[in-house]
């Protein structure tokens, strides 16, 4: 299992999208959390977008995930990055 850090990039009139679509989105989250798939998430304070801490056997595997989010189903994602992390002190280097 690998640890990735993923970065969405909200567009600047996306706003009111994700404020509809945010508690399907947590709700989602949530339920990755419960899994073990999601360690951390959370936004920018600037709004302009997120950081998510996920775990994935593959990068392929974490695309297929990331798809199923509420917020790329709506549109509300202008770019993800996504990087393969090896966390190596802290509270998330148990995955590493």
């Amino acid at each position: 299992m690998s640890v990735f850090a993923v970065e969405y990039v909200y567009g600047p009139d996306s706003s009111d999208l994700r404020d509809e679509h945010r508690p399907a989105h947590r709700d989602w989250l949530n339920d990755l959390v419960s899994d073990g798939r999601v360690l951390s998430a959370g936004a920018f304070t600037d709004g302009a977008g997120a950081l998510l801490i996920f775990t994935a056997d593959d990068e392929q595997s974490l695309n297929d995930l990331l798809r199923q989010d509420p917020f790329a189903h709506e549109g509300a994602i202008a770019a993800v990055k996504a990087t393969e992390w090896k966390p190596g002190i802290g509270l998330f280097s148990q995955y590493a």
